[in-house]
């Protein structure tokens, strides 16, 4: 979720083909340029796309929350986990750039077909997307330790902050994870949520997290750590960020440049 100015946008917001069916919201789609935005008829976009490099990041805030590549990389058969599809970006990403299985919790599933038709979302078979509130979702013992990886991103159109942060929604999130995992989340730095959200993080991982730092839009992506302590040396830090920007091509050395205050004797622990 980021908010783009109206004014940005060369041709305004088309509605969309698509009928809402119960009370999900309908997708509306606009264009700038080679640029594709996903809206709910608000100028609050949900997720671009580059038209003609559909797995490229477009949105700053979106390759951000790739930044747990710094601190872990997943075997093969373990699950990336994303709350919120919005317009497939980090889907996408991760199908293209990784070869492990790709689960997505979406809650309307308008959105996955405007993906699937305007946002060129692939289905191969380790793409599993679940219809379903992503609070819903969390709690269900079934899918405790599932996850190396979470991405929550979960928007409504209206952007009053993330649809889901409670204490109870971070815990629960920390129980999908796996015994060694890494939750990144979108936040809006300036909203009156923010506090309240890291006060809820910073419980739930006891106090494990890191934050990005704030881009023009508003949004701060935060890294929130499970398992054993985690010691890395700045100087692994920062060769690691380099082996990352090397190999998916995403803005990692500025990233881990931006944790260096947070280290002590040329270490970085959380």
């Amino acid at each position: 979720m980021a908010k783009i100015p109206a004014q940005n946008l060369k041709n305004p917001p088309r509605a969309s083909v698509f009928k809402p069916r119960v009370e999900h919201e309908p997708p509306t789609i606009s264009e700038s340029g080679d640029i594709r935005y996903l809206h709910f008829g608000t100028e609050w976009v949900q997720g671009a796309m580059w038209v003609s490099k559909p797995a490229e990041l477009v949105l700053e805030y979106t390759a951000q929350m790739m930044a747990w590549l710094l601190f872990l990389q997943p075997d093969r058969k373990q699950s990336v986990g994303l709350l919120g599809l919005g317009a497939g970006s980090l889907a996408r990403f991760c199908l293209k750039k990784l070869s492990n299985p790709v689960r997505v919790v979406e809650w309307n599933p308008q959105v996955t077909v405007a993906c699937e038709m305007y946002f060129k979302l692939p289905r191969p078979a380790r793409l599993a997307i679940d219809h379903e509130d992503a609070g819903t979702w969390v709690e269900n013992p079934a899918h405790q330790a599932t996850q190396a990886v979470l991405m929550v991103d979960i928007y409504d159109a209206d952007a009053r902050g993330p649809v889901r942060d409670s204490l109870d929604f971070y815990l629960n999130c920390k129980h999908v994870l796996a015994d060694v995992g890494v939750l990144t989340v979108n936040l809006f730095g300036a909203h009156s949520s923010y506090a309240r959200n890291i006060r809820n993080l910073s419980e739930a991982f006891d106090g494990r997290i890191l934050t990005l730092p704030q881009i023009d839009a508003g949004n701060q992506v935060v890294l929130a750590f499970k398992g054993p302590e985690l010691r890395v040396s700045v100087e692994d830090l920062l060769a690691r960020a380099g082996q990352v920007e090397s190999d998916y091509h995403l803005p990692a050395r500025k990233w881990a440049r931006s944790m260096l205050g947070r280290s002590q004797d040329g270490w970085l622990i959380v």
